[in-house]
């Protein structure tokens, strides 16, 4: 029987396709699909031959059978049919969709190239002459294949890491049961079998390849850091508590350890909890319902609490049972899983089961309800992590679940960023004095009901436990975030400190001797060690504090700020000096090398410097010497200063410093205009070179300056500062023209309000015009309500003199106020008494009377100021702390405010609005 063939390509069935696959040719394609070409039999094989049927007649030939093929003609062709052929060929070209094929072939021609070149030559230079001789493999497009090539060393590391983790990992795997369907608990970072490898090929033991030495990449302040090695990455909880004789202090491989194998939980089980949790996130249920289905579900899970927190599914519902039962059944749960709580610490899925059973009781705290059961729930757990506390602190999901803990034996926010995390800009505001620098004291957290006592007892036993293993939780990423932690919420409690730190630097006993100070001076470099070291300096004692600063750091302070983990140590170091004395020590190795610690590109040491010498008041005049002598060359002019600051990086990474200048839409530095604004706080006298400079700004670098968010704070210090009216006016003076335009720019804006605050009358007017013109537009950005009603710009289109008036007055009652008491820690120059129009003589006989007033008020005894009640009550209810006549009789800001808006109310220069714009509240 012959065999029919339905290919529509002319080709048969049971052909070997080729290898590799070709390409398809759209023309071959075309040809095959015209009916005007006859297709001669080709050679098949044997089983694809078509036989004709030997008893059917012959079918006689058509002429138009020998039809030629298109484009190949006789001599003798008729004229229409050629063209009637090169016009079907001519279409067929033209077709959308044979022009879309042709380019898309193209096109993955040119990303093939593209591949290809991109990966012509690995990153290491031995393998480039190996690599370009090793053929590419043909895909099935007919395209070659393009070789994934290593180009950096990052990479080159990366890919050998894996390969050594995957490799002896499948080794430790191999002894579990390879078909149990429970999933073996991995302890986090377990190298041992690695290193035992290691050792017995004779290598050297390397400190970077140990499972504890992590360099992760610095949070706060843009700290450039080595590779990070991530923690386990599906739980790590061990079967048995292993004893820290696992650690040793030399880093050496210990005895590989039984694996934890997750039980199974029984379908019965699972079913049930399904089945909870369809009723609890279904349906709506009321509160009382809600907590009765919460707590007997809860009594379902005691003896099985680990296989079900440790469950990636049931955990789920474990947490939403847990966040809405009641006190009682939730400690119960805890108290029945204390003993295996260090265990779903360490899992992947029962971490977070335990933050939320921390963070239900915290709740509950705050409510004060029975916190005799929460404190019995809390040793209980506190005893079990206390046996075997350093697996809990090197796993990277117990470590978070043990600083939960600390928070709540504290009292302090369990999301707190303060305790868990420090911000860059928040840590660079307290080392450059715009935040306070010791604001984690003993009572700061105090937002929850706290046990101390527990923490203390906590901190004790853990630090107990880890002393042999101390060395591996210094360099430790998660280890040492706990000791932070600790650290941070032990502060002000001095006596504490004085026994706990010297135990985390590995001193024996309370003494700092030689070989220590030569391991603490490596181990600052790194990146964990840096961080906790860092805390250290901030929460130690004073007499600590000087022992660390007179024999580790001293001889070293330049050295550490050359070194890119260890600069942020000197840095906290000088932040946390506690007086002349310590700055004075730091001075002397640091002072001298300002130019050259700005070439290392260790900025942020000169700036914490700068701001020691301004918060201790001392060396300010030699400190802005020393940074004139940083940036500026001999026999330069003083213009060059804040330019140059402004872009620190800009100029000291330009080759040619000679020729420098602005660079036009490059952004500014952030350690740049942070530096500047501390120099503006300085006195007068160490700063004229500063004001100069800034003075000396053209009116495009002016604007480039107050539209970047950095350098607005320059201007605002400027403003701000001790300079003379006279130069702040011939800064504000080149603004004219732009303030409509700054108003609009959320940076600018704040620049226009303080120019606007320390103007005289005729530019407060000048100002108030320009925004007058973009209203509109103004008033429809975030800050621009607050600008128009500030500058009362509606008062001023109606009625322009009495607006002016109004200015006048309030700007000479607010002066004859501030020369006659004085202002918080800023003098007359600061808020310039620009106003020189005399006041009317009523105005001064009532201000005579008013200072009578509170002058009586101030002197009479435990009166808060105010607090009798000549006037009228607003209608609030003031909350009394029972230190109001100590809060009152300091005269501080609030003071003044008060006392202004006393001399408004008799005076009456100006309404309840204006004082408003003021940011004051008549009463």
């Amino acid at each position: 029987m012959a065999s029919i063939n339905f290919n529509p390509f002319g080709e048969n069935w049971f052909k070997k396709p080729p290898n590799p696959l070709q390409p398809i040719n759209l023309y071959s394609l075309a040809e095959s699909l015209n009916p005007f070409k006859p297709h001669p039999q080709s050679d098949s094989p044997f089983v694809a031959i078509s036989i004709s049927n030997p008893f059917k007649k012959k079918p006689e030939i058509s002429p138009e059978s020998k039809r030629p093929k298109p484009g190949f003609y006789k001599k003798n062709s008729r004229t229409e049919e050629i063209e009637g052929n090169e016009r079907w060929l001519k279409e067929f070209r033209e077709s959308p969709v044979v022009r879309f094929l042709a380019r898309a072939e193209e096109v993955l021609d040119e990303i093939n190239e593209m591949e290809l070149k991109e990966n012509s030559e690995p990153f290491r230079w031995k393998d480039k002459r190996y690599w370009k001789s090793i053929p590419h493999v043909i895909g099935p497009d007919g395209r070659p294949m393009p070789r994934k090539a290593i180009k950096t060393k990052k990479e080159s590391d990366d890919k050998l890491s894996d390969f050594a983790r995957q490799f002896f990992y499948g080794l430790c795997s191999h002894a579990a049961n390879a078909h149990s369907k429970a999933l073996p608990l991995r302890r986090p970072k377990n190298c041992d079998l690695i290193a035992k490898c290691m050792g017995k090929s004779g290598k050297k033991w390397d400190d970077s390849l140990s499972p504890y030495s992590h360099g992760g990449r610095r949070r706060n302040m843009g700290r450039k850091s080595f590779k990070k090695m991530k923690g386990t990455e599906s739980g790590g909880a061990t079967s048995e508590p292993h004893k820290s004789k696992r650690y040793s202090n030399n880093l050496e491989p210990s005895v590989p350890h039984t694996s934890f194998l997750r039980q199974h939980v029984d379908p019965e089980t699972a079913k049930y909890f399904a089945e909870i949790s369809n009723v609890i996130e279904g349906t709506e249920i009321d509160m009382e319902e809600r907590v009765s289905i919460c707590g007997n579900a809860l009594e379902e899970t005691k003896g099985k609490e680990v296989e079900l927190a440790t469950d990636y599914i049931i955990s789920h519902t474990l947490q939403t049972l847990l966040q809405g039962c009641a006190l009682d059944q939730l400690c119960t749960f805890l108290q029945n899983c204390s003993k295996d709580f260090p265990q779903i610490s360490m899992d992947r899925s029962g971490s977070h089961v335990a933050e939320t059973a921390l963070r239900s009781l915290a709740a509950y705290l705050q409510e004060n309800e029975n916190q005799s059961l929460i404190e019995v729930t809390l040793n209980d757990i506190c005893r079990a992590i206390a046996d075997n506390p350093v697996d809990v602190m090197v796993n990277c999901h117990g470590s978070h679940v043990l600083r939960s803990l600390l928070c709540l034996c504290k009292g302090a926010p369990l999301d707190s960023s303060d305790i868990h995390s420090k911000k860059s800009s928040a840590a660079l505001a307290q080392r450059l004095n715009f935040k306070s620098s010791r604001s984690n004291e003993s009572g700061s957290y105090g937002l929850l009901p706290g046990f101390p006592d527990m923490l203390k007892f906590l901190v004790s036993e853990i630090l107990n436990a880890a002393k042999k293993d101390i060395e591996i939780l210094q360099v430790d990423q998660y280890g040492s975030l706990v000791l932070q932690t600790a650290l941070k919420l032990l502060a002000g409690y001095d006596q504490e400190l004085m026994n706990i730190i010297p135990v985390i630097l590995g001193c024996k006993g309370n003494l700092i001797d030689n070989n220590i100070v030569k391991r603490l001076l490596s181990l600052m470099k790194e990146t964990a060690f840096s961080h906790l070291m860092e805390v250290i300096l901030e929460v130690a004692p004073d007499t600590l504090y000087n022992e660390l600063l007179t024999k580790v750091f001293r001889n070293s302070l330049f050295e550490m700020s050359s070194h890119h983990s260890g600069n942020f140590v000197i840095q906290a170091l000088i932040s946390h000096a506690r007086n002349e004395d310590h700055v004075a020590e730091i001075w002397k190795e640091l002072g001298t090398k300002f130019k050259d610690v700005f070439g290392m590109g260790k900025f942020g040491v000169v700036a914490s410097l700068l701001a020691a010498c301004h918060r201790i008041h001392t060396h300010e005049h030699q400190c802005c010497q020393a940074l004139l002598g940083a940036v500026c060359m001999e026999n330069e002019p003083p213009r060059c200063i804040v330019p140059r600051i402004l872009f620190l990086d800009n100029y000291f990474y330009c080759k040619n410093k000679s020729n420098w200048d602005w660079p036009n839409g490059a952004r500014m530095h952030t350690i740049g205009t942070l530096i500047l604004q501390s120099a503006f706080r300085l006195p007068a006298d160490s700063i004229h070179a500063f004001i100069s400079s800034m003075t000396s700004l053209k009116e495009n670098q002016l604007l480039d300056t107050s539209k970047d968010s950095g350098g607005a704070r320059v201007i605002e210090a400027f403003l701000d500062s001790e300079a003379s009216g006279k130069q702040k006016r011939k800064l504000i003076v080149k603004f004219k023209g732009h303030f409509g335009e700054l108003s609009v720019i959320p940076s600018g804006s704040f620049t226009v309000e303080k120019c606007f605050d320390v103007s005289s009358v005729s530019l407060r007017e000048v100002i108030v015009s320009e925004l007058l013109d973009v209203q509109a537009e103004l008033s429809k950005t975030k800050q621009g309500p607050h600008l128009l009603r500030k500058f009362d710009v509606d008062g001023y289109a109606k009625r322009p003199d009495q607006w002016k008036s109004r200015q006048t007055s309030r700007e000479s009652a607010y002066n004859d106020f501030i020369s006659t008491f004085g202002s918080n820690g800023s003098k007359l120059s600061n808020k310039e008494a620009n106003s020189t129009h005399n006041r009317p003589k009523s105005q001064q006989k009532k201000l005579k009377d008013i200072r009578k007033e509170i002058d009586t008020h101030l002197n009479a005894p435990h009166t808060p100021f105010l607090a009798n009640k000549p006037f009228k009550s607003s209608g609030r209810k003031r909350h009394s702390d029972g230190n109001e006549s100590r809060m009152f009789l300091k005269l501080d800001s609030n003071f003044l405010k008060g006392s202004f808006a006393l001399a408004c109310k008799f005076v009456r220069v100006c309404d309840v609005e204006e004082a408003a714009v003021c940011g004051i509240n008549l009463p």
